[in-house]
């Protein structure tokens, strides 16, 4: 299913003009002689993209100039005309429509530099200018919206005035970029925006002022947008110790230990955790964990509050805790955080290979923030491909781009991979200014090309959990719809989509969701999560004995496959 398509009437200037004979005459014939398809710029812009596949430049080069003239005034239509012109030989018009491309806004200019259809151009003397006027109206543009006016230096507490200007700039960027609003028809963000103005002057401090603009923009709902307290300020909110919980049936338990010394002390994994600080846990988060939290949905919420956020904090303050062990016996354990920078020494690597027994191979997928779990995929894809099933597991899998997720998915079939239908605002001040409702600009679903040397056709599973998100949740709204096996364990997180960054003053920074993803057929799973096939949660019980609940009945149904 394609985005949304919405019809703009304007405002008609209606004239009238006597009827007389002759009149009748001359508006029949003009009816006869319209043409019956009137071909609409996106049509020509598609047609114009099938000439440059073909090589036919000249046509490829007249059918993007049409469609220009019928209103697709995109700079990438300019850019894309002007490198057929040039690859046709027209010199003249390739420097004409490259020029109408950066004054549209076309202003990568690393790319138009190593653009090989532009390769024909490089010699003429007027090249150097283009590439100058590219990088000068990407500067004006990236001063124009997120200018350096704003971009105050960090001091321990701000003026009112970068306050308010920092609160305003959140409140703007979100009114006008934010794609998800219709998720949340009960918020009137203009009311909470002046709830706020007196709480952000009132604060005492960077460091409350940005805990506060968390709070604000946490009412949006939404995992992929949120506030980014400045470098200074890391040790003193998101210093965390070297151990996590989580929520298992109900009961907040630790999960994961990365220090040694921790278990030398007295922690182990299965622990429940009691008290923090003296406040029953869940009160404790309730009260200074949830309500600073960007989520999509309770899931997600839960995920950062008792996972990601919960022992975030001050690396000099020691948190006082009562944890009962597996036979009911209460300890007091003394939390001590780590410094923010000795994080990523705990962190999973991006790819890991384990084999089961009957030759099932688990491979987890633990980030797409680089390309490595893919490029180690493929490079182990000859004994992999001897597997009698494979488990993908994306569990821990934060996001990062997805193209690394869709290159591990071309290796499962011989067909085309749909991936997500999209959409984003299509906001226009003047049909504003005419009445008429904002639009939806968006593509429907994406392919993706089967990988031509490697094809594993025996059975495959993904793991699910609400850790599942962003560009790991693309990877299994792509695997889902490939029919190429089952999903199991709980519901993703239910957040993807592009988010826009801006700084804020004080050396912090912000981002707000601004492209709505779906299934290719318009399914949805934002602000929901992506449903599995066999909902598998695990137990406490298990996790205290070593046992993944959720990897243990996928290879418990994987083996029903296999009889």
């Amino acid at each position: 299913m394609k985005g949304e398509i919405i019809v703009h009437f304007l405002k008609p200037n209606f004239v009238i003009i006597p009827m007389t004979r002759s009149t009748l005459l001359l508006l029949l014939f003009s009816l006869l002689t319209i043409p019956c398809f009137s071909q609409s710029h996106e049509e020509l812009a598609q047609k114009a993209q099938d000439a440059y596949n073909r090589k036919d430049y000249a046509n490829s080069a007249n059918l993007y100039s049409e469609a220009i003239k019928k209103g697709g005034l995109d700079a990438n239509n300019y850019y894309n005309a002007a490198c057929s012109y040039a690859l046709a030989g027209n010199k003249e018009n390739a420097f004409k429509f490259l020029d109408q491309a950066i004054r549209n806004g076309y202003v990568n200019t690393a790319h138009l530099q190593k653009d090989t259809d532009l390769d024909p151009l490089h010699a003429d003397q007027r090249w150097p200018q283009m590439v100058a006027n590219s990088e000068f109206t990407g500067k004006r543009l990236k001063k124009f919206w997120d200018g350096p006016a704003l971009k105050t230096p960090y001091k321990p507490d701000l003026t009112a005035e970068e306050k308010i200007a920092g609160l305003s700039k959140l409140w703007a960027e979100a009114k006008f970029s934010f794609v998800n609003f219709d998720l949340v028809p009960e918020l009137d963000w203009d009311s909470l925006y002046m709830a706020y103005l007196p709480k952000i002057t009132a604060t005492k401090s960077t460091a409350e002022y940005y805990t506060l603009l968390s709070a604000m923009i946490a009412q949006l709902h939404d995992g992929h947008s949120n506030v980014n307290a400045p470098g200074e300020l890391s040790n003193t909110l998101y210093a965390r110790p070297a151990f996590r919980t989580r929520l298992v049936e109900d009961k907040v338990v630790v999960v994961t230990i990365w220090d040694n010394e921790l278990r030398k002390q007295g922690l182990k994994e299965g622990a429940e955790l009691l008290e923090i600080n003296g406040m029953p846990v869940k009160e404790y988060a309730e009260k200074y964990v949830r309500p600073y939290q960007s989520a999509s949905t309770p899931q997600d919420l839960d995920t950062r509050t008792y996972e990601y956020a919960l022992f975030c904090g001050p690396l000099d303050a020691v948190v006082n805790t009562v944890f009962t062990d597996e036979k009911g016996k209460r300890f007091n354990f003394p939390v001590k955080r780590i410094p923010v920078a000795e994080n990523g020494k705990y962190t999973r690597p991006a790819y890991q290979l384990t084999w089961l027994k009957d030759s099932i191979a688990l491979v987890a997928l633990n980030t797409f923030a680089s390309d490595e779990a893919a490029k180690a995929f493929l490079k182990d894809f000859d004994i992999i491909s001897k597997a009698s099933a494979i488990i993908f597991d994306v569990r821990n899998n934060g996001g990062g781009s997805s193209d690394v997720g869709y290159e591990v998915l071309r290796c499962l079939t011989r067909d085309t991979i749909a991936t997500s239908s999209w959409y984003t605002r299509d906001y226009r001040p003047a049909y504003r200014a005419w009445g008429n409702n904002e639009g939806r600009y968006g593509y429907g679903s994406g392919g993706v090309t089967p990988n031509e040397k490697y094809c594993y056709t025996k059975p495959v599973a993904v793991l699910t959990s609400p850790r599942t998100f962003s560009a790991a949740e693309d990877f299994t709204v792509a695997f889902d719809a490939m029919h190429r096996g089952l999903i199991i364990g709980e519901p993703t997180g239910g957040s993807t989509g592009q988010p826009m960054f801006f700084s804020l003053p004080g050396g912090g920074n912000a981002r707000v969701c601004a492209k709505h993803d779906m299934y290719p057929d318009g399914k949805e799973f934002v602000g929901v999560g992506i449903q599995p096939d066999i909902l598998v949660k695990p137990t406490l019980s298990d996790l205290r004995k070593g046992k993944d609940t959720v990897l243990e009945a996928a290879v418990a149904e994987l083996r029903k496959k296999s009889k």
